[in-house]
């Protein structure tokens, strides 16, 4: 059904950790590196359990950028469920984490969920481009929650 390719509007980043002997840095957002439609308004860290999933799910007019930095190591699955985009029912599969920080940039309409493949709990950052219901939050959440149809064709393995 979906063929392993790249996806359209997907950016993945690897990002440079700078070392020294006080501990480590990694610049997980730069206003110079995205379109400014895709500028943060908000952010969030997340703390994922091992062997558990978050996700699938996918918004209609929000971009995640998602930082995977460690601790642990995460499975992000993506797949691309706009009608009118050239890579439709593309999926790609990326490994991100501790030994691989990665930044990733999701655009509207292209379904993602990750798993935490490590031994420890995982954090994930995201910057996404739209506040998380409305301003004041007094807007209906822009998420569609594929995770909670039995049936669904995005499937985690």
């Amino acid at each position: 059904m979906f063929k392993v390719a790249d996806i359209e509007g997907v950016i993945v980043k690897k990002l440079k950790k700078f070392s020294d002997s006080r501990g480590w840095l990694i610049e997980t957002y730069r206003q110079d590196d995205l379109d400014v439609s895709y500028f943060p308004v908000m952010s969030y860290i997340s703390m994922t359990h091992p062997k558990i999933t978050r996700g699938p799910h996918e918004h209609t007019d929000q971009a995640d950028l998602f930082g995977f930095i460690g601790p642990s190591t995460f499975k992000l699955y993506l797949w691309d469920n706009r009608k009118d985009s050239p890579t439709y029912m593309n999926k790609m599969i990326i490994i991100a984490g501790e030994n691989e920080p990665k930044s990733v940039l999701i655009p509207p309409g292209v379904v993602h969920a990750y798993k935490n493949i490590g031994n420890t709990m995982g954090m994930v950052t995201n910057y996404p481009n739209r506040l998380f219901m409305g301003k004041c939050k007094k807007e209906k959440v822009d998420e569609i929650r594929h995770e909670n149809d039995p049936n669904t064709i995005f499937q985690i393995d």
